[in-house]
């Protein structure tokens, strides 16, 4: 079976968020808390301000820091939420309408972005708007009021069909469907942890609903991304769990977790050329070997030569 490290929670739970082990160690792996570690590049920090400047009221200045992080991961779906959440406050209906789009484009089933995307096509005047509606009050249907979105899709709908009306949009700060956003570090790095001692008990499902807590709070980060890549490859969606591995790559392409586990599933869909070239990217990233590198190696004997069980 797969190995991955030990999680080491006791500290995470304290006041102050200490370190959690997680597979790929330090340097480029993750092998520290989100809120402690980050890539040369960090799309993070970026994102974290666009969280600040929102929470203030600052819509503009949340705009523009929220539009380098979909600049440099096109692929995040929370950054495009938050950007069309700032574009709105800002009333750029059309800037909001666009990020909403894309929100919606990368998570079909998305509450939030649905709601985002009506409210701004409804203050365009956009007859659009209405499809937006009616997905919300289908949803809201076959949930029957038990589903987990049960309050999100009533408030949506209801905040569509006011923007219809006429009536005053909410600020986004006030925005109650997503907690976490402004949880702070302490509470991402809880939800990270978490996330990974689910993931090490088999629990994917609920690993990837803690992650998405912690993206929340820290928006693309390549430890999150690699996670979350790994427990959809576990689940089985590939495709899907490319997606967050590329996405993890393109911020920090020397992310060992990232590297290893993207070679690994490279291995199962029977590309050995391109879980080596993994690897050779892993063996120059580290100068003095690594554990990544190793593992991956082992992978493709295994699974690459019939004589090596």
């Amino acid at each position: 079976m797969r190995r991955l490290a030990a999680l080491i929670i006791a500290g995470l739970m304290a006041a102050t968020a200490g370190p959690a082990l997680a597979s790929g160690g330090g340097g480029g792996g993750m092998g520290m808390s989100p809120s402690v570690s980050a890539p040369t590049y960090n799309p993070a920090e970026d994102y974290a301000k666009g969280v600040s400047a929102l929470q203030a009221g600052r819509y503009r200045d949340a705009s523009r820091a929220l539009r380098r992080v979909t600049d440099a991961v096109p692929s995040n779906a929370e950054a495009w939420r938050l950007l069309g959440q700032a574009s709105a406050g800002d009333d750029d209906w059309k800037g909001s309408r666009k990020a909403y789009e894309h929100a919606v484009k990368l998570t079909p089933d998305d509450v939030i972005a649905h709601t985002g995307l009506g409210t701004a096509l409804a203050r365009l005047k956009d007859p659009k708007a209405q499809a937006e509606l009616d997905w919300l009050h289908a949803k809201a249907q076959a949930c029957g009021g038990a589903c987990a979105d049960a309050s999100a899709l009533k408030a949506g709908a209801d905040e569509v069909q006011g923007a219809m009306s006429g009536a005053q949009a909410p600020k986004p700060s006030a925005r109650r469907d997503e907690p976490m956003i402004f949880a702070g570090a302490a509470a991402g790095d809880i939800a990270y942890s978490n996330a990974v001692k689910l993931v090490n008990q088999h629990r994917y499902d609920e690993a990837l609903a803690s992650l998405k807590d912690a993206q929340a709070v820290f928006g693309p980060h390549p430890d999150i991304l690699t996670y979350q890549g790994y427990a959809w490859r576990k689940k089985g969606d590939w495709n899907r769990a490319e997606t967050y591995y590329r996405q993890a790559l393109a911020i920090a392409p020397d992310h060992r977790g990232a590297n290893e586990y993207y070679g690994e599933l490279k291995v199962e869909r029977g590309d050995l050329a391109g879980a080596k070239l993994m690897l050779a990217h892993l063996e120059t990233a580290c100068a003095y070997g690594c554990a990544e590198a190793e593992e991956l190696r082992a992978w493709i004997d295994h699974r690459g030569d019939p004589q090596v069980h």
